[in-house]
């Protein structure tokens, strides 16, 4: 078992790989929203067909492909996966309850388009989730606290009232519902053949049920029972208790109350949390340490605030902005990738496939556009790969 890092454009690089080369395809492609500035998140490389027609040339027939997304832009990439001829098979969603609501207050800019001051009456802060703690994603300080400069970060924690008869009727209008899921997209390579005739000539094309389940608890109690009380043929049986876990879902939690709560049983889905410091940094030692977002406001204008320490976001070794963990790229590897198999991501960023994959015991090739951030995924596959003393 091995992993590569190829830095280059995916498509180019991928143009290299043989046909029918790879086992699986599991990747966190840009949600081209143009995240904190960013240009690669804007490119529209996850629509470009060129992409998804040399990820299905590379698969073998009946390979899956998952591919994270945003909730606004999942259609086009999906628009774009089909069209370059895999079969779109289901959309698993993985649920949080972390996430921070970019919503303009109506209210606030019909009193700001008049020019009207609105008498601050409250504030937001000790309000239950409301706080000004950084969050590792960049400029989100609290539900609803998100601004770009420190001053506007305190401005944005009061509670105001409208000033004008307008703003009046508008409030509590706004324009955005809070994040709390990215999908991921489960598509297929046509089979060659029959299902069978496909998994046996190639060990690609199912879902590995039995070990992604979830749970220790599934199946029947066991006990005798009258088969003509069951089935209606007369003689007896025993029923086996099935404690392997439950069936897959396609939805995934990070364990939060605010999720958890809405779910119920919450048991039955496939539990994982936002990455920890520890899941991104592992194996980053030496690695220079940056700040996760660019404020706009200056050091030394965040050192003359008097909330300063509670603005500032963390540095990080690993300080791309959208690492997913582990455990779960373990999960999604291991749910669609065969025993001994090579999974592509050809949008490694700071690798946290490669981590899951060599982790799974799986080969791992991954392409990364940022010389930057295929260090950090080198260094991270590197340790993961050290762990298991390979």
């Amino acid at each position: 078992m091995s992993a590569v890092v190829m830095v280059g454009d995916c498509r180019d690089l991928m143009a290299g790989l043989a046909d029918e080369s790879v086992d699986a395809i599991v990747t966190d492609p840009p949600y081209e929203l143009g995240f904190m500035g960013k240009s690669w998140d804007a490119s529209g490389i996850a629509y470009d067909l060129e992409v998804w027609r040399q990820a299905l040339r590379v698969l073998r027939p009946g390979g899956h492909l998952l591919a994270f997304s945003g909730s606004r832009t999942y259609h086009r990439m999906v628009v774009a996966i089909e069209d370059a001829g895999f079969e779109i098979r289901d959309q698993i969603m993985w649920l949080y309850g972390s996430g921070f609501p970019k919503s303009h207050d109506v209210s606030k800019a019909i009193d700001r388009e008049a020019g009207a001051e609105r008498q601050v009456v409250g504030s937001k802060l000790g309000m239950p989730g409301y706080h000004l703690s950084g969050h590792d994603g960049g400029s989100a300080f609290g539900h609803g606290i998100g601004s770009s400069t420190v001053d506007t970060r305190a401005a944005s924690a009061a509670i105001t009232a409208p000033a004008t008869p307008e703003a009046e009727r508008w409030s509590g209008w706004g324009t955005a519902l809070k994040p709390a899921h990215e999908p991921i997209v489960v598509a297929r390579k046509p089979f060659r053949g029959t299902v069978a005739q496909n998994v046996l000539a190639h060990g690609t094309g199912a879902l590995n049920i039995d070990g992604c389940r979830v749970g220790t608890e599934g199946g029947t109690s066991g006990k005798d029972y009258d088969k003509t009380g069951l089935f209606g043929i007369g003689g007896k049986g025993t029923i086996t208790q099935l404690n392997a876990g439950r069936w897959p879902a396609n939805v995934i939690h990070d364990g939060s109350d605010e999720v958890t709560s809405g779910l119920g049983e919450a048991a039955r889905f496939f539990y994982c949390a936002k990455a920890s410091k520890r899941d991104r940094e592992e194996g980053l030692d030496g690695f220079e340490e940056r700040r996760l977002a660019t404020l706009e406001g200056s050091d030394s204008d965040a050192d003359l605030h008097p909330l300063k320490d509670r603005f500032r976001t963390k540095a990080r070794a690993n300080h791309h902005p959208t690492v997913k963990p582990t455990d779960l790229m373990r999960y999604l590897c291991r749910l669609v990738t065969p025993p001994g198999g090579i999974v592509l991501d050809p949008f490694t960023g700071s690798g946290s496939t490669g981590k899951a994959a060599v982790l799974e015991d799986f080969w791992f090739i991954g392409i990364e556009l940022s010389e930057e951030y295929s260090a950090i995924a080198r260094a991270r596959i590197q340790h993961a790969m050290d762990s298991k003393n390979i």
